[in-house]
């Protein structure tokens, strides 16, 4: 039988990109448009589960099928070092991380805004040395992308290196007299929750992002996701209705991590059956067993990523679920001020946890939530 061809996996492709086409041809045409074009400085923001990985995972696919050379990771301590590393094809192993003067990280390399410290080398290799060699190796008009997963917790020390060696990659290749259709380049994408924008924006050093373009990844429209159930599930050997992939559909509320889980469930459940077509009660096996694996993969981490107070809030909205809660009415059940709760509001819905529910109203908005607290509220009170 067929292997189920979703994949909920954090970062592993999909069948196919569902309502992003508009990113990915924005980013072809930074690639193909030379130095400046705006879709060569992208910031990815969206919460967990909207497919930012999947998406920067694209985008390194797209470059590296039209000859650019990519270095891409996931920000954590020491993200310059391996950075570095991924741009140099053969040489010296990397052996220690120093991003500041009282960090050192054992196993990658030591640096100081870019620098690294090589073994058996006596000289120091510059991430915009990195790049610039790296550059030597790519083709006329092609050039280096710089993807950056998870930016959220990268340090500041080590976005700054890698702001200033893009920035200064950039200023060397304009000096270079070279027609524009071979002028080589470099590309940039960070991949970060919302929560991170502003922190990036405003940074003296790193407002040079004000530039890039922001794509805010949110909900996929409906019958696009009904359209990619059919033609996916059909494609791989199966067979379902059209009313059955809409219910699929209205499950999944359009959240793309969502979608691939309702598809791979409900997929299960027909093969469970021994069948060749999905049924509405695949689809229905498959919310309840993709609401739960949501909750975990998902709204834990989110939940468990906030402040206390945050936290507070909106355990304190859970005897109001699955409707809106009054700001006021969770201000009083915490036993806070009216102050209080408007700030608490107003940063879950800066972080889109949290969105507008008309006139002194919040509602959750990150799918499955309302159930992930109820679980948490039920423990808290055994």
């Amino acid at each position: 039988m067929t292997a189920n061809p979703f994949k909920p996996t954090a970062g592993k492709m999909p069948p196919i990109l569902i309502g992003r086409h508009d990113i990915v041809e924005s980013f072809m045409e930074g690639l193909e448009n030379g130095a400046g074009a705006p879709g060569r400085l992208m910031l990815l923001t969206g919460q967990r589960g909207f497919g930012k990985t999947v998406m920067l995972t694209e985008l390194a696919r797209v470059a590296e099928g039209n000859g650019w050379a990519v270095a891409m990771d996931v920000a954590s301590a020491g993200l310059v070092g391996r950075l570095t590393e991924a741009l140099r094809a053969r040489g010296p192993r990397v052996t220690r991380a120093n991003v500041s003067p009282s960090i050192d990280i054992a196993g990658v390399a030591s640096l100081s805004v870019g620098g690294v410290e090589l073994a058996g080398a006596a000289t120091s290799l510059t991430l915009r040395t990195a790049i610039e060699e790296r550059l030597k190796k790519v083709g006329d008009g092609k050039g280096v992308l710089l993807a950056i997963d998870e930016s959220q917790a990268a340090s500041r020390e080590d976005l700054v290196a890698v702001a200033t060696a893009y920035q200064q990659v950039l200023q060397d290749l304009d000096l270079t007299n070279v027609p524009d259709d071979r002028k080589k380049g470099v590309a940039l994408v960070l991949a970060a929750l919302p929560q991170l924008t502003d922190e990036l924006l405003n940074d003296e050093v790193l407002t040079f992002l004000r530039r890039s373009q922001q794509h805010v990844l949110a909900e996929v429209p409906m019958p696009d996701v009904r359209n990619a159930y059919v033609e996916v599930v059909q494609g791989s050997g199966k067979a379902i209705e059209m009313d059955v992939a809409d219910r699929a559909a209205e499950a999944s509320l359009g959240y793309p991590y969502m979608v691939q889980l309702v598809g791979y469930y409900m997929w299960q459940s027909s093969k469970r059956r021994g069948s060749d077509q999905i049924l509405l009660e695949d689809v229905v096996q498959g919310e309840k067993d993709a609401s739960l694996a949501f909750q975990d993969a998902v709204c834990a981490p989110a939940f468990d990523g906030l402040s206390g107070a945050q936290r507070e809030f909106l355990l304190a909205m859970v005897p109001d679920l699955p409707g809106a809660s009054r700001v006021s009415d969770v201000g009083a059940r915490a036993g806070k001020s009216l102050s209080w709760a408007n700030k608490y509001r107003a940063s879950l819905i800066s972080d889109q946890v949290l969105a507008a529910g008309g006139r002194g109203l919040v509602r959750l908005a990150i799918p499955h939530m309302g159930e992930y607290l109820d679980r948490v509220a039920a423990r808290l009170g055994e």
